[in-house]
């Protein structure tokens, strides 16, 4: 299913339905059609990005890396992601949008035990990925599964990590985690080289294998140089 969601986002043609009113940057719901089907997605522009003093310019980049990472390590917690370099607003990403339960964000879903594996899963990648925004908000349940959006914010070369996911430290990696950040050092999925920095790439590797080496997610420290917490949590 995967791939045919894939070739109908990269080959659609998109129409714009709408703006995310509360997004910081430019964030577009869109109608993408294929092959007489529709499909709706998300499509940030980098024409729409805020300059940043601490990330270059080309933040959807960075959405449709965090897809690639997740793909590639098993984790399937991003909805797909792709580039567009032909959409209404110029180059930027385009995601899958998911049909969510608007009641649920993280801090809702820790209390259910059904979906400890998954956020365990999900820290492990906040840490690889170096995410610096990870709301609550920015985890939904849909389509009977957790997901992550929102990672325009992610990968940079020094330690960045702002989230909201600090209840399982010290928790083992688990086989899966274990198996797929192997997988992320033994080979890096060669897409990534075209949406990372080579420093960039190469620190998201090196975190990988610290992850690895420690075998526990990581637990709060306060005493870094930054808030631990994004803001606003949700």
């Amino acid at each position: 299913m995967s791939a045919a969601i894939l070739e109908h986002l990269r080959r659609g043609s998109i129409e714009i339905e709408g703006r995310f009113a509360n997004s910081s940057n430019t964030t577009l719901l869109v109608v993408v059609r294929h092959g007489g089907a529709e499909l709706r997605a998300v499509y940030k522009p980098e024409s729409g990005e805020r300059p940043l003093w601490d990330f270059p310019t080309g933040l959807w980049r960075r959405e449709v890396a965090a897809y690639v990472v997740s793909e590639h390590v098993g984790l399937h917690l991003v909805p797909e992601t792709v580039v567009r370099t032909d959409a209404p607003g110029g180059a930027g990403s385009l995601q899958r949008f998911v049909d969510e339960d608007l009641q649920s964000h993280y801090f809702t879903l820790r209390d259910e035990s059904r979906h400890t594996e998954a956020l365990q899963a999900l820290a492990a990648f906040d840490v690889v990925t170096n995410n610096s925004d990870r709301k609550s908000g920015h985890v939904l349940y849909g389509e009977d599964q957790l997901w992550a959006i929102d990672h325009g914010l992610c990968f940079h070369e020094d330690d960045k990590l702002r989230t909201v996911i600090w209840d399982y430290g010290e928790a083992p990696l688990s086989p899966a985690v274990v198996e797929g950040l192997r997988r992320l050092l033994d080979a890096a999925p060669p897409a990534l080289a075209e949406l990372l920095a080579p420093h960039e790439l190469a620190a998201t590797q090196r975190r990988a294998a610290a992850l690895l080496a420690h075998g526990f997610l990581p637990e709060m420290d306060e005493d870094r140089p930054y808030p631990p917490y994004p803001w606003p949590l949700v």
